[in-house]
């Protein structure tokens, strides 16, 4: 379900989305604004993403990855 919000934007940032449904980038304004919000939330689960691999030890993540080769329990 869509909701409506209002939104306050400086007058730079009007003209670039009124130019973006000018040249046919966009039907209109809502969905600028929408395609926006959306691509900066998929580049902060990214950053999370990154975030988060940057914290794993990476030889100990190694070291639980290589523990079961060899295990004849596994289907060739």
């Amino acid at each position: 379900m869509l909701q409506k919000i209002a939104v306050t934007l400086n007058p730079n940032t009007v003209a670039d989305l009124d130019r973006w449904v000018r040249e046919g980038r966009f039907p209109n304004r809502s969905r600028a604004l929408q395609s926006a919000v959306d691509y900066f939330a998929e580049r902060d689960k990214r950053n999370r993403l990154v975030r988060e691999l940057n914290n794993l030890d990476r030889a100990e993540e190694r070291s639980l990855a290589e523990e079961g080769l060899g295990d004849e329990s596994w289907p060739t």
